[in-house]
C-alpha cells in the first residue's frame, strides 16, 4: 500500500484518539506551571499532574496497535472515569477556594479558574465516546461536535474572565471573547443542523478560531518577556498564562475532526443513495 493509500484509509477516529492522549499530556504541563504559582500549597494540587503522566501511558497501547486496542477496553475505561473524576474535583476545590465562603463576582474572577480542571471532564468523555459508540456511525460525529463545543463555551468563560482580572487593558483582550463567542454559536448550529455548506463554513471559523489561538500565544509571550529584570522562570509562572490562547487551537482541532467525520457520514450516505438510484434505475430499465 502506498503512502497516498494509506492516508486516504485514516478515519477521523484515530485522530481523536491520539487528540484524547496527547491532551492528557499537555495538561501536566500546563498544571504544572499553574500550580507552581502558589507553589503547590496543598498536596492535592499534584494529583491531577501524576495524572495527567500516568493516563496516556496507559491509553498509548490501545492507540498504536488495533489488537491491544481491544484488549485494554476495561484499562481506557477506568481512565476515562478517572479523568472525570479528576476535572469535577478540581472544579469543586477550585470553587472553594473563595467563592463558596463569600459567593462573589470578584471572587469568581480572581480565583483559581474553576473551568479549567473541565478540561479532563471533557477529555474523559471523549474517551469514552471512543469506547461506547461506532465510530463510524452518526451518533459518534455529533458527540465529538458537542464535546468540542462544551470546550468552546468552557473557553469563553475563561477568557472572559481571565482579562477580566485586569479589566480588559487592552482593546485587543476582546477578541478572544467575540472569537470564543462566534465559535460556539457556530458549532451549536453545526450539531444541531449539520447542512453540508454550514459544516465547511464552520470549518472556515474553526481556522480562524486556530489563528487567534496563536495570535493570542505570541501577544502572551511577548507581554512576558518585555519584563527583562524578572528570572523567565517567574515571567512564565507569574505572567501571562502563554498556554491559555493556544486552547483556541486545541477546540478548533476537534471540531475539525467532528466536522471530517460528520463531511464524510454524508458523503457516504449520498453514493449509498446514487448506487441505489442507479440500481433502481437499472431494473426499471
Amino acid at each position: 500500500m502506498t503512502l497516498r493509500e494509506r492516508l486516504g484509509a485514516v478515519t477521523p477516529f484515530l485522530p481523536a484518539r491520539a487528540f484524547a492522549v496527547g491532551n492528557l499530556a499537555f495538561l501536566a504541563v500546563d498544571i504544572l506551571l499553574a500550580h507552581a504559582a502558589n507553589d503547590f500549597a496543598h498536596r492535592a494540587e499534584w494529583l491531577p499532574i501524576i495524572f495527567s503522566v500516568v493516563a496516556p501511558l496507559l491509553l498509548l497501547p490501545g492507540l498504536v496497535s488495533a489488537r491491544l486496542w481491544a484488549r485494554t477496553r476495561a484499562v481506557a475505561v477506568a481512565v476515562a472515569l478517572g479523568s472525570i473524576g479528576v476535572g469535577v474535583a478540581g472544579m469543586i476545590l477550585h470553587l472553594h477556594s473563595a467563592f463558596f465562603e463569600r459567593q462573589s463576582l470578584h471572587d469568581l474572577v480572581y480565583t483559581a479558574p474553576f473551568v479549567a480542571p473541565l478540561s479532563y471532564v471533557g477529555l474523559g468523555l471523549l474517551v469514552l465516546l471512543d469506547r461506547m459508540e461506532d465510530p463510524e456511525g452518526p451518533a459518534w460525529s455529533s458527540w465529538v461536535v458537542m464535546l468540542a463545543l462544551g470546550g468552546s463555551v468552557g473557553n469563553l468563560g475563561l477568557s472572559l474572565l481571565d482579562h477580566a482580572q485586569n479589566g480588559f487593558f487592552s482593546a485587543t483582550e476582546w477578541i478572544p471573547v467575540v472569537t470564543a463567542a462566534f465559535g460556539t454559536s457556530f458549532l451549536l448550529v453545526a450539531m444541531l443542523r449539520p447542512a453540508r455548506g454550514f459544516l465547511w463554513l464552520t470549518l472556515g471559523v474553526m481556522g480562524v478560531q486556530a489563528a487567534v489561538g496563536g495570535l493570542g500565544f505570541a501577544l502572551h509571550m511577548l507581554a512576558n518577556l518585555r519584563h527583562t529584570n524578572v528570572p523567565l522562570r517567574d515571567q512564565l509562572i507569574f505572567g501571562a498564562p502563554i498556554f491559555a490562547p493556544l486552547l483556541f487551537a486545541d477546540i478548533s482541532v476537534l471540531a475539525a475532526i467532528g466536522m471530517w467525520s460528520l463531511l464524510r457520514g454524508a458523503s457516504q450516505s449520498q453514493g449509498s443513495l446514487g448506487v441505489g438510484s442507479l440500481a433502481h434505475a437499472s431494473k426499471e430499465g
